[in-house]
């Protein structure tokens, strides 16, 4: 059993660190990405269901869109590696996807559905220090933002 969520860090703060492992093969670290790029922390429930499919899939559309704003985009889900990398082929995804297998990324962002063992469907932009501008938890996990209304975001970096 999970221990309860800590609250979302408020806009304004660091972002927690994490390492994880990706599709690439290797591990990682958000704050290997400080004074380089922004990031984008994108977390999703479950590879191979609609609203993530749809959601991954835009994120792939729109790649040079969010490398232009400069933003490296991690989408998390609790998957293992092995099912992101099969779901991430499937779809041909340009991003890569990031294992929360152990939840611990989940829990420190306050995004884990306790009674589900599954993220929320959530975003955090973090710019170049480390610093949160930018948050939206969904109120459910069938619910999403559109890339326009993210890059807008991105655009205020």
């Amino acid at each position: 059993m999970l221990t309860e969520n800590q609250p979302v860090p408020p806009l304004g703060s660091a972002a927690p660190d994490f390492t994880l492992g990706s599709t690439s093969g290797a591990q990682i670290t958000l704050s290997s990405f400080r004074e380089k790029s922004a990031v984008l922390i994108a977390f999703f429930p479950l590879a191979f269901t609609s609203t993530c499919t749809a959601e991954l899939c835009e994120f792939s559309d729109d790649y040079d869109d969010f490398t232009r704003g400069g933003v490296v985009v991690l989408p998390i889900s609790v998957d293992s590696v092995p099912t992101l990398k099969e779901f991430k082929a499937k779809h041909h995804m340009k991003t890569d996807l990031l294992s929360d297998f152990k939840r611990e990324a989940g829990q420190a962002y306050g995004v884990m559905w306790q009674d589900a063992f599954f993220t929320n469907r959530a975003y955090f932009l973090v710019d170049k220090t480390g610093v949160i501008r930018w948050e939206h938890v969904e109120e459910t996990p069938s619910g999403k933002r559109g890339n326009a209304e993210i890059l807008a975001e991105i655009a205020k970096l």
